[in-house]
């Protein structure tokens, strides 16, 4: 357990493997965690379903980067149970302003309705966690952030842990070795989450999709 935490030592932590969670939104400690069985989202296995692919198709969503981190991690704790306590709402928006924390928004009119965050290092981007207030918002940030990991040399989607949700798109899970593996060899690239300048435009998400899945 632990009570002080920097942005520092959460990178550190990263880079080793591990990362933290809280019991609940009202715990004022963390623990670490380090699975067994590690979630990962392969760049070039990303499923785009026709239902999906046809929402992307209508722009029905603006799409943003970095224009509400605060909004979308705010958005991803507002749930009956969270992992996520007011400590690390704090390291998530100071390693956001450090550039090191980012996140896609989905807006519907103007309002926030989907999104997701994570943490770069090297070529390694950390998914924390994401958030839908509309069908398919969180699949279409999902879209967009992989398009956008892909375009800017990222190697590895830590998701963390596997559900139906990720699963369905793509996800797998790796054993912790192989993890480690992989994170090694990302840490070691020199990506860049702007190397995209903008936001893609729908058809071109599809194309690259379609040429790497």
């Amino acid at each position: 357990m632990t009570t002080t935490l920097t942005p520092e030592m959460l990178l550190s932590a990263y880079a080793g493997g591990i990362f933290p969670m809280a019991e609940h939104r009202g715990d004022e400690d963390l623990f670490w965690v380090d699975p067994r069985q590690r979630g990962v989202m392969p760049l070039d296995g990303f499923h785009i379903s026709r239902s999906l692919a046809k929402t992307v198709r209508s722009e029905r969503f603006t799409i943003t980067y970095d224009v509400d981190f605060e909004g979308v991690v705010a958005g991803c704790a507002d749930r009956d149970e969270t992992w996520i306590n007011e400590m690390l709402v704090t390291l998530y928006n100071q390693l956001h302003r450090a550039r090191m924390a980012r996140s896609v928004e989905v807006w519907d009119n103007g309002v926030l309705v989907g999104g997701v965050f994570g943490i770069t290092l090297g070529g390694a981007f950390f998914g924390e966690s994401m958030f839908s207030h509309r069908t398919d918002a969180s699949k279409v940030a999902l879209a967009y952030l992989v398009d956008r990991l892909a375009v800017g040399g990222f190697e590895l989607f830590d998701t963390q842990f596997i559900t139906p949700h990720l699963s369905s798109l793509g996800g797998v899970e790796v054993s912790r070795a192989q993890y480690r593996h992989m994170l090694d060899t990302a840490l070691a690239l020199d990506a860049d989450f702007e190397r995209q300048t903008g936001v893609s435009d729908a058809y071109s998400l599809l194309q690259r999709n379609a040429q790497t899945s």
